[in-house]
């Protein structure tokens, strides 16, 4: 029996990536590759006890440097349900079909009996129109109620969508994916806070708090002196809020975006 051909992306073996955009139905995004075939790469998540075959044609491009962390393209958005992916589908509306015109009025030559008959006929089929009608505007209004409670959700739900808070300053676009902890410091000056997390997998996350500014600068890298620059994170009018403002972009179009949408505040 023939071996299964080599993956196009060998390097990702004993390699820590992330997918962009991340899986959705599972908060930690950092994998490995554990075998892949012709038809499908088996992923393992580092945090999580998640294991997953992905069918090769939804991978993408892979950048090209590994600072601070290899990303993986996806060519679809994937969610995890029942131990496997699917892809991610979004509900379509359907508009209630348009309400037949009256018949006709009768012509003016007909005798008076048979006018007063059609009149009659006429009436009850004026009836049923209004009738007709009022259902039509009804089902319109209710059609167009549920589109705005589906917007509603979208905006509510979907971070992109969302109004983002605007910082006092952006010295934060100085900033780019090769600047460490004493680079953000001659750019910005010595932060309020400088926090670290660790035992957040193989690659850390380092915040410096600059609440004059407005934001915090992340860091992230497999060592607290080894960190890079990753993006800033708004922290909202009273400095409790926690939404990406500013994310680095690779080569081939990878970045850190979805990294830090999922990365809890600390």
């Amino acid at each position: 029996m023939s071996t299964p051909p080599a993956p196009p992306q060998a390097e990702l073996f004993d390699r820590p990536f992330s997918f962009f955009p991340p899986i959705h139905g599972v908060k930690h995004n950092e994998w490995r590759l554990k075998e892949a075939t012709w038809s499908e790469m088996v992923v393992r998540n580092t945090a999580e006890d998640i294991e997953v075959a992905i069918p090769r044609r939804y991978f993408g491009e892979v950048s090209e440097t590994d600072k601070p962390v290899m990303i993986v393209g996806l060519k679809q958005e994937l969610e995890y349900r029942m131990g496997t992916v699917w892809p991610v589908r979004k509900p379509v509306l359907e508009m209630p079909a348009p309400v037949m015109s009256p018949p006709a009025s009768p012509p003016a030559e007909q005798p008076a009996d048979e006018l007063r008959g059609i009149a009659a006929v006429l009436g009850i089929s004026r009836e049923r129109t209004d009738t007709r009608i009022t259902r039509l505007i009804l089902s319109t209004f209710l059609g167009l109620g549920a589109l705005l409670l589906v917007v509603w959700a979208v905006i509510r739900f979907t971070p992109q969508t969302r109004p983002s808070f605007v910082a006092r300053d952006q010295s934060y676009l100085e900033l780019t994916r090769d600047d460490d902890y004493f680079a953000v410091v001659r750019k910005l000056g010595p932060p309020a806070e400088d926090r670290w997390r660790p035992n957040s997998g193989e690659l850390q996350y380092r915040a410096l708090y600059y609440p004059d500014r407005g934001y915090a600068v992340i860091l992230m890298g497999p060592k607290k002196e080894e960190a890079r620059y990753i993006g800033a994170m708004g922290l909202g009018p009273d400095g409790k809020g926690w939404t990406p403002l500013h994310s680095i972009e690779y080569a081939r179009g990878a970045g850190t975006m979805g990294i830090l949408r999922t990365l809890p505040k600390f």
